[in-house]
């Protein structure tokens, strides 16, 4: 089967075209290698996809004949993505929380105080070792 009908069949893509301009962006690799749309995935391959900023690490267990239900995907592929991606995801999405846009200019005293206190907090968690 087709890496890109692969990924469309275990639902990491909504559509075969979006699966196909991913690999052509380069962020999926087989086996260590980038991959064109048109290679056959067999099981027991390795595959690697960027995607929402997390290296999705899949091995390829059997070859579904048809796109299958979100409940049948973990017959067909091993997930082995480490747990600290996610976690590296969640803490760039904390940081994003204070983002000022480009052009609304200078930190205002406010946003200063705020950004003063949010340090403030992950101070403390860090020196307690707890989260708040």
């Amino acid at each position: 089967m087709r890496i890109d009908k692969y990924l469309w069949c275990v639902r990491y893509y909504k559509t075969r075209s979006l699966a196909t301009q991913a690999i052509q962006k380069g962020h999926v690799t087989v086996n260590g290698q980038q991959a064109k749309a048109s290679r056959e995935v067999f099981p027991s391959d390795k595959i690697t996809v960027r995607r929402d900023q997390i290296n999705y690490k899949l091995a390829v267990l059997d070859i579904p004949a048809n796109r299958v239900g979100p409940k049948l995907v973990d017959m067909y592929r091993k997930d082995e993505t480490p747990a600290e991606a996610f976690e590296h995801l969640e803490l760039l999405r904390m940081t994003k929380e204070y983002y000022r846009a480009k052009g609304t200019g200078r930190p205002t005293k406010k946003d200063r105080r705020d950004l003063d206190e949010y340090g403030e907090d992950f101070d403390d968690e860090i020196d307690t070792g707890e989260a708040l």
